[in-house]
């Protein structure tokens, strides 16, 4: 096989190969690691970063956040997740194999109510129970093991290594990229079903974007990002809200109604 036929092959197999596993909302999966391992190295650094970021002293604040955060984690298999405040100016929050939950101060910025932050945290459960970690970490695997044969293949060759260079760059900007955007979008929608079962309102999931977007100061191309843009995250949220409306409905006729006050 020439040098170009290796090439198109390699990249067409990271384009094409599907796992035998399913997502949640049924996209094939490829899931090459131990999902127990993972979970173990998630809880490393997960104490590495108790130990390394500061932790609220805000007790009201914290209870606050656990309030929002156990209506969503009753909903998936699983409850016994350990949830921790960070004082940060990140605005941003996290979930990790093996339940384990950080939420940053700078956050409730823009999660200013109950439902906003529950669509935060409950984006953030979608990529633990989508195996999203476990995802990417094979992805990458892969694509680093076609650039290795490929190279072996022609080491001393200079075509061959502008050949990896170009599959690095075939890899990173169509493969692992859209890769991340369809995990982003699949937390997004997952999570807005999570969060209308808890009780939440998931009109808000569109809001709290619409709030982040109007508080950017620049953005790139979303070819070149692992998260979609801003409007196509509010326009695919908003297409899924009449559904998650009638969740959260049901949820609230079986008694579902979370009532957790930020405090001031």
């Amino acid at each position: 096989m020439n040098l170009k036929r290796l090439t198109a092959a390699l990249v067409l197999s990271l384009l094409t190969l599907q796992g035998c596993s399913t997502s949640p909302l049924g996209r094939s999966q490829l899931l090459m690691q131990n999902e127990a391992s993972l979970a173990a190295s998630a809880q490393q650094e997960y104490q590495k970063m108790k130990n390394e970021v500061p932790i609220s002293k805000d007790k009201a604040l914290t209870a606050y956040v656990k309030c929002v955060v156990a209506p969503l984690t009753k909903e998936v298999v699983g409850d016994n997740w350990e949830v921790t405040l960070f004082e940060s100016d990140q605005v941003n929050a996290f979930a990790l194999p093996g339940g384990k939950i950080g939420v940053y101060t700078g956050i409730l910025k823009f999660a200013n109510n109950q439902d906003r932050l529950a669509a935060v945290v409950a984006h953030e459960i979608a990529h633990v129970l989508s195996h999203h970690a476990n995802e990417r970490v094979s992805a990458a695997t892969l694509a680093n093991i076609g650039m290795v044969a490929l190279a072996i293949a022609g080491s001393r060759n200079q075509n061959t290594q502008l050949a990896v260079a170009a599959l690095g760059l075939g890899v990173q900007y169509g493969v692992i990229m859209p890769y991340s955007r369809a995990h982003e979008t699949e937390a997004d929608l997952l999570g807005l079903d999570i969060m209308a079962k808890a009780g939440f309102d998931p009109r808000e999931a569109a809001k709290l974007w619409e709030a982040m977007k109007g508080d950017r100061k620049q953005s790139i191309p979303e070819w070149m990002s692992t998260h979609p843009s801003d409007d196509t995250r509010i326009t695919s949220l908003r297409e899924r809200e009449d559904e998650a409306l009638y969740q959260m409905k049901a949820a609230h006729a079986a008694g579902k109604k979370p009532r957790c006050v930020m405090p001031k």
